[in-house]
């Protein structure tokens, strides 16, 4: 495949903080005087927005609400979650990325992140790490409504990422998405880009189902394996 660009999700791919995010998500349950139930989490949430994991939560107990309030409670979550982040010893960056951001960009290819975070989490996190200057193009949850397995985010990246770079005509066949979640899995296929999962998550077998290549740990990634396909 003639490979241009390499999209990256952040929550489970970047950022090891999905068990943070399910106590925060639990902890605004709480709040709204609702008791958490067992793998309600991973079940809707894992790969999805806060907006999209909190409206069905809560509709699954009878509470429908409307966007004024998602939004509040969306942003009450964003806070406690950077006073979590900016409390703990060390960023939880997985191990791997800085090797393979070195051979992304020494292989000159376009790197995009596309998330159904809230681009001040993103943002923040990529600055505490210095990692921002690698990633000129974001997608995040408050860029559009609807969350993946939708593929509306990839599809959004890919015309940004065009906007950002005149000439470049990229197409979604000439990305490379790497993704955590069937949920991401889903979305990225869904636009036409090629799938690498990273078993971070869910069990490599799992992934290795649904993803065009599968991997353990981000380092494990093979450039010239993806660019053979289809050459």
């Amino acid at each position: 495949m003639v490979l241009k660009a390499v999209l990256f999700d952040f929550n489970g791919v970047i950022i090891n903080d999905e068990s943070l995010h399910e106590q925060l998500i639990e902890q605004i349950l709480l709040e709204e005087n609702l008791r958490p139930k067992p793998g309600e989490f991973r079940q809707l949430c894992l790969g999805r927005s806060d907006r999209a994991c909190l409206r069905d939560i809560l509709a699954q107990r009878g509470r429908v609400v409307s966007d004024d309030y998602l939004d509040k409670l969306i942003q009450r979550k964003s806070q406690a979650y950077q006073q979590l982040i900016a409390g703990l010893d060390r960023l939880p960056i997985y191990p791997g990325l800085d090797d393979l951001l070195f051979r992304l960009r020494s292989a000159q290819l376009k790197l995009a992140i596309v998330s159904g975070a809230l681009r001040q989490e993103i943002e923040w996190v990529l600055q505490q790490a210095n990692l921002l200057a690698h990633f000129p193009v974001i997608v995040a949850g408050d860029d559009h409504r609807a969350s993946k397995p939708e593929p509306d985010s990839y599809l959004l990246a890919v015309t940004r990422l065009n906007e950002y770079y005149p000439g470049l005509n990229l197409r979604p066949d000439e990305c490379l998405a790497i993704e955590d979640t069937p949920a991401g899995i889903q979305s990225a296929k869904r636009a036409g880009i090629p799938v690498v999962g990273v078993a971070h998550t869910y069990p490599f077998h799992m992934l290795q189902r649904q993803a065009n290549w599968t991997i353990d740990y981000l380092n494990d990634l093979e450039l010239e394996r993806v660019q053979a396909v289809g050459a």
